[in-house]
This record gives C-alpha cells, structure tokens and sequence, in this order.
C-alpha cells in the first residue's frame, strides 16, 4: 500500500510541475501582453473546461503533463485573429519572448530550489565529506563496525542462528575500535586493513592491534575463509581469502542539517554541485544506449542508466515504501532540475530552440545593419522542420527505451 502511495504521490508531483512549468509560460506572456488562448493539465480528451476572459482553462483526459497555447509563437503561425497581430509573441522583442520561453525551465529551477532549500533545514542534504567511493572509504581511519558472521561466500544473504560467529566477535573486539596493526603491520586506514587481511592466510591465528576509547589493546582470532574479488578488480575472479568479520564504521554524517541562513549558501553548493554531474550524465547519453538496451534483452541493469519518470516513480514509491522520505525528496530535486537544463538546450521543438531563434535572429539583424544590408528578416520554421523531426524522433526512441528498460528491468535502490 504504502508502494502504491509513493508512486502516485511521486507522479504527481511530476505532474504538478509540468502544469506550474507551463503555468510560467502563460503567466509571463500575460505580464508583457501575449494573448494566451488555451492553458490546460494533461493532454488528450477535455474532461472539464471554463473560459475566463480570452483564456480557456481546463483538464484533459491523460494526465501526462500539459500546454498552453500563445498566439503567434512563429510567423509561420495562422492562429492570429484580425485585431491581434500586434499581440503575436514573434512581434515582441527578444528580451520579453526569452523571458517567456525559459519561464518553464526557471519553474523547474525555483522549485528544485525551495524543496533543496527546505531540505537542508529538515532531515539534511548530503555531506560533501562523507566517503562514496572505494578511494575515499579505504582512506577512512580503520574505525571497525563488527559483523556477526562471515559468509562463506558473495551470496547475498543475512547471517542466520547456525552461522558461527566472525572472527572480530571472538576476538572481543567491538563497534567502534581502530584497528592499528596487523600480524605487525602497521594499520593507518581501512584500505590498509583490505590489503593486510589479503595478504594474510586463511584460517590462521592472527594478531590485532587496537584502539579502544584511547586505550591500545591486543588480541588474537582465528581469520574466517571468505571468497572475494580482487580489491582494484571488484569484477573479477573470487578466490578463497582471510576474513575478519568487519565493515568500516563512517563516523562522517551522511546528511547535514543547517539553519536558514546556513541553508541558503548550501543550496547553491547543492545545486551547483548537481548542475556539473548532470552536464557530464547528458554528455554521456548517447553511450548509455547500449546499456538500456543490455538491460531490455535480459542483462543486469546498471544503476547509472538513465530513466524515464516511470522509473522515477518507481523509485518514489520504494522510498516511500522504506520510508525514506530524504530519497524521496532529492529524487523530485533531481528530476526537476533536469528537466530544468533539458528543455533549454537549443534544439526545436525544447524552449531552448525558440530562444536560440529568437537571438539568431537578433544578431543576424544587428550584422546585416552593420554591413548596411536590408534585414534578412525571420527565421522560417518550416525549412527547419527536418532537423525537429529527427530531433522529436531520437528522443521518441530514447524515452521508448527508457520505459521500456523501467517496466522490463528496474532499477532498485532497496532490496526486495
């Protein structure tokens, strides 16, 4: 039940954004004097509508975004009424249509702002300190968390009553002491701990330095046989080695909480943060094809395959479900954000092509009044029609694949 809440709690939310994203182009357009026709949620069928002035509003059938409509986007447009020519958006300057047009995007941005910004001051945004790759958690100190047991293998399982117990927890050893050597060697990290353990023999008696409240301590335990991968190969081939039965215990906070103040300067590390991750994650699309495509035909699918908003929902609801609130929040963060820089990018039909045009135009115009040359004049959008297509098609077959890989093969951020 509560899986079924956070995905229809998640795709609301899309919703509502899509519909505030469009709300901004009407309301902008409005401002400077545009005329606005139609504003409507959803697309297909019209379940319910009323008119307000020359505005139509309403709900369609298929709650799968939204539109406005503004009289005269393109000079190509026939949609202009007699009387209304001056009110067609391709007449107004640049400075007022780019206003318009990145309204959408500029949404997205506030709304990725305020949710960052009042999730800094709640249950926290993730701390910039804390280890998330193998480097920096092998370059911990080696603060120990101890395990109950030792599987005898890679199999993912939780250890259960007829599992003897890991070595660490004969040894007496306990959550939270700093291993300092081994057989000897001097331990200064958790990675020196990996790589003395690996060269260690297994089931042998091994002596452990430690650490406790300040305190050194020694003690001996026999090492467990495990099967692992080699450590700078975590794709590699597993081969029998020696277990202590412990994890790194991160002392570092995951989340960080601030004051409201504090919270606007970490919003904009957030954020600026999120803005050149996903610069580089749309740098990397077209490589990422291959790899939906592995996940559709029955391969494992990778978490950094990119998903559609099925998948995001998904995703809310497994949060939900896990009671995970924060994931839940920065997923709606992320999503918006994208969808933020996406749809300015300088491709047609995206907003970011209209206000490519538009200064196109406008710089065009200014050289030719230099060179004293008659003003080419606008842009026609029907020579440029190919060129949309292909764009609309590519990223038809991308959101096809997307869905696809999302309802085939899932991404799951929790164990089920």
């Amino acid at each position: 039940m509560s899986f079924a809440f956070g995905v229809t709690l998640f795709a609301l939310g899309i919703l509502i954004s899509v519909s505030l994203h469009e709300a901004g182009h009407m309301l902008t357009a409005k401002a400077f004097g545009m005329k606005v026709t139609r504003y409507f949620v959803g697309f297909g069928p019209t379940l319910w509508s009323f008119k307000r002035g020359e505005t139509e509003y309403g709900i369609k059938g298929i709650p799968l975004g939204g539109f406005c409509k503004i009289v005269g986007m393109t000079p190509q447009d026939d949609d202009v009424e007699p009387g209304d020519e001056k009110r067609a958006m391709w007449r107004y300057p640049v400075w007022k249509r780019t206003i318009v047009m990145s309204a959408g995007s500029v949404t997205h941005f506030g709304l990725a702002i305020f949710a960052t910004w009042l999730a800094a001051m709640t249950f926290g945004l993730p701390n910039p300190d804390f280890p998330r790759t193998d480097e920096q958690f092998r370059a911990q100190s080696a603060m120990i968390a101890v395990q109950d047991c030792v599987l005898p293998d890679t199999v993912g399982r939780e250890c259960a009553a007829g599992d003897a117990p890991s070595p660490a927890a004969v040894g007496q050893l306990r959550d939270g002491d700093r291993i300092t050597s081994l057989n000897g060697t001097p331990i200064n990290n958790y990675g020196e701990l990996l790589t003395a353990l690996r060269a260690a023999t297994p089931g042998s008696t091994a002596t452990i330095g430690y650490e406790r409240d300040g305190q050194p301590g020694t003690t001996e335990t026999v090492l467990a046989t495990t099967k692992r991968p080699p450590l700078d190969d975590p794709a590699g081939p597993v081969t029998d080695v020696a277990a202590l039965g412990v994890g790194l215990a991160v002392t570092t906070p995951g989340l960080v909480s601030y004051g409201p103040v504090a919270a606007v300067g970490a919003t904009g590390d957030f954020l600026g943060d999120m803005a050149v991750a996903t610069a580089k994650a749309m740098q990397r699309l077209p490589e990422k094809v291959p790899a939906l495509w592995h996940a559709i035909t029955g391969g494992e699918r990778d978490v950094d395959t990119p998903i559609s908003v099925v998948g995001a929902s998904v995703l809310g609801g497994e949060a939900v479900a896990n009671d995970a609130w924060e994931l839940f929040v920065m997923l709606f963060i992320s999503l918006n954000f994208f969808i933020g820089v996406f749809n300015l990018l300088p491709l047609l039909p995206l907003d970011g092509g209209h206000i490519a045009i538009a200064w196109f135009e406008r710089a065009r115009s200014w050289a030719y009044a230099r060179l004293r040359k008659p003003d080419p004049g606008r842009v026609d959008y029907f020579k440029l029609m190919p060129f949309t297509y292909v764009v609309i098609l590519i990223g038809g077959v991308f959101t096809l694949l997307t869905i696809t890989a999302d309802v085939v093969n899932p991404i799951t951020l929790f164990p089920r």
